[in-house]
Parts: structure tokens; C-alpha cells; sequence
């Protein structure tokens, strides 16, 4: 937040920020969605819908899942949630007991230990690293898991690093959890943004396994605050009794433009956005390993480079405000991820045009070079 604020800063000011610290599509929603939002308005369809979320876009998920991941899902399995923010906070507030332990990978998305945290329970850091691809193993699984632990919370593909767990690796854990009567929380809000591996859902996989997911990302409706949940059958009603407590509902306009998201027309829409993200990412990583900026754990997913700028600088936010005041080029300090050798990483967003992500990279040589 401090770059994020400053970069903001010095644009008011006049200067011209290349933002790489935004985890956030420069593409908006596809042109149907947004045509079948705006037919959900001016014919009123406004009202509360039922808590789990519209029929239609229950089904159209559901229908998504075995078509793009040979996952069969009951629709009935299915709650639309305000966000995928808002599916981890219920998915927390059902399984979190005070003092459960979850298990989080470090260096990962921050709002995992916040939301155990708010409901009285342990996020307990699991250190993932590079040489694993920055998640978690069985073996880390097993020695990290104590009386007190709950389940595993992970992302695939993962914020801030862009990898994405083996499928084999990630069942092996499933049936470690499940022989204990855990919980596998797979984040998979970046799942279709995948470059080079198979898509996969932890779905399918053995003991209670809920799968956290969101139109943000993949679908570029980040502002139209819809996600959904896939739960056991039989945690859907306990998760539908905390929804209509805290949220009534998800958004009723965005979930009748959302089912217009997996109209074919609108699926090729978002297949060629997938492809040009995968451009810069092939861009990106050997535009910072040129520079000096070292590259650990290929990206797979998601829209970041997680690297390793410790030739130049042993303090990432140090490192970020420079690059950011220097040069202009706003970039992720890797402390904001948690405190597993973060102090030396930094996250590169490639949520901006080729040209934007040709300029950053010119900037970056220049700083990289001055510094050594």
C-alpha cells in the first residue's frame, strides 16, 4: 500500500508510473457480460436473489467445470459469494473454530492468515521454496501438521508467485489431510490463467476439499465483486445459514451478466487475453534476469513474476521505493507476502499493455545498473 500510495503520488505530480504492483487485469469484462449486465438493469432484475446464488450461473459454473476440467460439480454444491474475498471469509468462518490451526504458504497471499485470524483461529506459515516451486509438498505438510491443525489453505496458481502445484503432489496431500479429517482450502481464483501446464481443479480429490474461486481474474470483472464456492454437499447449508447473515446475497446485476461469461463467444474473448499474458510473461521474465533480478521459480500462472533482487539490494521495500521514486516503476515488495526470505523478493505485475511492460523494463536495466 505504501507504493501503491506514492506511485499515485508522483502521478499526480506529472510523472508517467509504469504500474506493476496492481494484481489486477487491464482488460475489463467481456463485451456480452457487459451486455447482459446492463439487460439486467434497465429490465430491474435487481432484487436479492437466494443466497446460494442464481440457478443459471450455479448451473453454467457447474457445466464449466465438466467441460473445461472434467470435474463433475452438482450445481446444489455451488454458492455465488461477493468476491472470492468474500467466499474465503465464509469458507474461514465455517471451518475456523478459536484456536485451529491453518496452514498458509510463506511467502503467499496475505488475506489467507487475515481471514483465519478474524475468526479466532492460527494461520500457521508453512515456508514453501523456490526449489519446490514455491508450494507446498507433502513432506512440509506432514511435519508442519499438529493436534491442533485444521487444514491446508493454498493457491494454485499462487499469489505472489505464479506457480502451480503438480496435480500428483497436490492428491498425495489430499489424502494426508483427509486420513486426518482436515480440510483442503484450494484457492484457485487464477485457474484458467495458466500457460503451458494443463488446467486442474483440486475437486475430485479425496476427504473435504473446497474450492474458492472468482469472475475477477480470468474473467476481468474485478470490480463487479462475484466469486463463488464449491463445498461438500453437506457444508452447503451451514455455509448458506453464515451467508444469509453476512451478506444476503451476492450482487444480483453481476450474477445475471456473469452467466453470459461462459457463452463461447465470451470463453475465445478470454482465451486470447489468456494468450497475450502469457506474451508478456515470456517477455517479462528474461527482461528482469537480464537486468540482474534473478528468477527462481518460472511462473506457470496467475499474472506475476515472483524474483530474487538480492544481488542488488537486501531490503525489498527499500528496493521498491527506489525503483518506484528513480524510475517510476511501481513493483510489489515481497514483505508484504509474509517473512519466509521476502526481505529479497519482489512481485512484478504483468497487468499492463507489451509497450508499458517495454518501457518497465528499460527503467529496471537503467536502476539495475546504477546499483551495482
Amino acid at each position: 500500500m505504501d507504493v501503491l500510495s506514492r506511485a499515485h503520488a508522483l502521478e499526480a505530480a506529472g510523472r508517467h508510473v509504469v504500474h506493476m504492483e496492481i494484481g489486477e487485469p487491464d482488460f475489463t469484462a467481456p463485451p456480452a457480460v457487459v451486455e447482459a449486465g446492463v439487460r439486467a438493469l434497465r429490465d430491474g432484475r435487481t432484487a436479492y436473489t437466494a443466497t446460494l446464488g442464481l440457478p443459471a450461473l450455479r448451473e453454467a459454473i457447474a457445466a464449466h467445470y465438466a467441460a473445461r476440467f472434467r470435474v463433475t460439480v452438482a450445481p446444489e454444491r455451488i454458492a455465488i459469494t461477493a468476491g472470492a474475498s468474500g467466499a474465503l471469509l465464509l469458507a474461514a468462518a465455517l471451518y475456523v473454530d478459536p484456536g485451529d490451526e491453518i496452514l498458509v504458504p510463506d511467502p503467499g497471499y496475505p488475506g489467507y492468515r487475515h481471514c483465519v485470524r478474524a475468526f479466532e483461529g492460527i494461520a500457521r506459515a508453512l515456508p514453501v521454496t523456490a526449489a519446490a516451486g514455491f508450494q507446498p509438498t507433502l513432506d512440509m505438510v506432514r511435519a508442519a501438521w499438529g493436534p491442533r491443525t485444521k487444514g491446508l489453505l493454498l493457491g494454485s496458481p499462487s499469489n505472489p508467485t505464479g506457480t502451480v502445484i503438480a496435480p500428483g503432489e497436490l492428491r498425495r496431500i489430499a489424502g494426508f489431510i483427509a486420513d486426518r479429517g482436515g480440510v483442503l482450502l484450494a484457492d484457485e481464483i487464477y485457474q484458467g490463467l495458466v500457460y503451458g501446464v494443463q488446467p486442474s481443479s483440486a475437486l475430485g480429490l479425496p476427504g473435504a476439499v473446497v474450492a474458492l474461486n472468482s469472475f475477477s481474474k480470468y474473467f476481468c470483472m474485478t470490480g463487479w465483486r462475484l466469486g463463488w464456492i464449491v463445498l461438500p454437499e453437506q457444508a452447503v447449508r451451514g455455509l448458506e445459514k453464515l451467508a444469509q447473515h453476512l451478506f444476503i446475497c451476492a450482487p444480483t446485476a453481476a450474477q445475471h451478466a456473469a452467466v453470459a461469461a461462459f457463452l463461447p463467444g465470451t470463453l475465445a474473448v478470454l482465451e486470447e487475453r489468456r494468450r497475450e499474458f502469457e506474451r508478456r510473461r515470456d517477455f517479462l521474465v528474461p527482461a528482469l534476469e537480464r537486468a540482474g533480478i534473478a528468477v527462481p521459480a518460472r511462473p506457470s500462472g496467475a499474472f506475476y513474476v515472483y524474483a530474487d533482487c538480492s544481488a542488488l539490494c537486501d531490503d525489498s521495500k527499500r528496493f521498491a521505493l527506489e525503483l518506484l521514486e528513480r524510475e517510476a516503476v511501481a513493483a510489489t515488495p515481497g514483505i508484504d507476502f509474509g517473512a519466509n526470505g521476502t526481505r529479497r523478493s519482489m512481485r512484478f505485475a504483468y497487468t499492463r499493455s507489451l509497450g508499458e511492460l517495454e518501457e518497465a523494463a528499460q527503467r529496471l536495466a537503467r536502476f539495475c545498473a546504477a546499483r551495482r
